[in-house]
């Protein structure tokens, strides 16, 4: 994990080289046998850029009609509605845990994203080359936000009623416990 971050911050652009990183990594996540396998990788990535570009890539990859757009708050929300489930990994596990770990992987996209945008601290400059970091600390400069990354809470809600409605179609109800806890931390 160490060499995968100073990896991604060598070039003067993390950005690309997270993309070029992740693009390289991505089919070796979807042969990953054992969902507690996956989760480690991602759980343990150093670089928060790096894990969300894969999440990103993950989520690219289970929806009917990937989108082009830049990621953002409104990319989530978009996976939120277009990602039907994760690809079936070869591990044989019950229709409501694939539901589960697609929820963990919102939250931790989420959660990523978060630390690579918005957050005010030094990770909100994590786009930028370690030696133009420096520059932008001292200028505490602030992160710039993208329009997509202006939702409504209304928004938000109406996603995920349409989430919820689509996972009580192949689930039922109740859901299990641990669907609703990660469903309300999403939320």
């Amino acid at each position: 994990q160490r060499m995968l971050s100073m990896a991604v911050e060598v070039d003067r652009t993390p950005t690309c080289s997270s993309r070029k990183i992740a693009d390289d990594i991505f089919p070796f996540i979807l042969n990953i046998p054992l969902r507690s396998q996956r989760e480690a990788l991602l759980n343990a990535m150093e670089s928060q850029l790096l894990r969300c570009r894969l999440l990103e890539l993950l989520f690219q990859h289970s929806c009917d009609v990937p989108t082009a757009s830049s990621m953002s708050l409104d990319k989530i929300l978009y996976f939120l509605s277009h990602s039907y489930l994760l690809p079936q990994f070869q591990d044989e596990t019950a229709m409501w845990q694939r539901w589960d770990e697609m929820l963990q992987y919102l939250s931790l996209l989420l959660l990523s994203y978060q630390s690579v945008k918005l957050a005010f601290s030094l990770a909100e400059h994590l786009r930028s080359s370690v030696s133009d970091r420096m520059d932008l600390i001292a200028q505490k400069a602030k992160p710039r936000l993208q329009d997509s990354d202006d939702v409504s809470q209304l928004d938000i809600q109406l996603k995920m009623n349409d989430f919820i409605s689509r996972m009580q179609k192949t689930l039922g109800q109740p859901f299990p416990r641990q669907i609703k806890e990660k469903l309300f931390m999403l939320q």
